[in-house]
């Protein structure tokens, strides 16, 4: 989805312009923000607050990351939410993930013995994120992309995160933790 007018009433940005800027987009993240590539996030349907938050965070060098960190050295705070408002409007394709039921259990009720936090109260009951809370979609996203996410945060890597929210919980997960959250996580719709 595409419109032609400024999406300011909801975006900082706008959307055409944000469709003209994503060709250097495409091949990692996909012509509509759905990337075929497993360990690429799909950025379509979004926060555009969220996917804003990241490019800056990827441009100040608060998120690493040595191929995004040349994708958005040349990006203005303008083009960052142009970008951000035209992915937000995509429609994020469905995941293709196996379901998991300990994947399942941990994601709706966390592990109280480990201080594990269920994953619902940041993420909601489908995946689809709190945008105004600065919380992701994690719905439909690619499993490879979500497990290197989750070690990330486990190991300290990436810490842009509210608080540090998530690498509060990910340390407390297992490797078989991840396996299975992620598995359960890629297969929501």
């Amino acid at each position: 989805m595409v419109t032609s007018t400024s999406a300011k009433a909801i975006y900082a940005g706008d959307v055409k312009a944000g469709q003209e800027k994503s060709a250097m987009c495409v091949a990692c993240h996909g012509t509509d923000g759905n990337s075929a590539i497993a360990i690429y996030p799909k950025l379509a349907g979004q926060s555009a607050n969220y996917l804003a938050k990241q490019l800056a965070d990827f441009k100040s060098g608060a998120r690493v990351d040595p191929i995004m960190a040349g994708m958005v050295a040349g990006l203005s705070t303008t083009d960052m939410d142009d970008l951000a408002a035209y992915f937000a409007v995509q429609t994020m394709s469905d995941g293709s993930g196996e379901t998991s039921a300990k994947g399942k259990e941990l994601y709706f009720g966390g592990d109280a013995e480990k201080g594990i936090t269920a994953c619902i109260a940041c993420h909601g009951i489908e995946g689809k994120g709190m945008a105004q809370a600065g919380f992701p979609a994690i719905a439909g996203q690619n499993a490879d992309y979500l497990k290197k996410q989750l070690l990330t945060f486990r190991e300290g890597s990436r810490s842009n995160d509210r608080n540090n929210m998530m690498g509060n919980i990910a340390i407390k997960l297992s490797e078989s933790d991840i396996e299975e959250l992620v598995k359960y996580m890629a297969s929501l719709k």
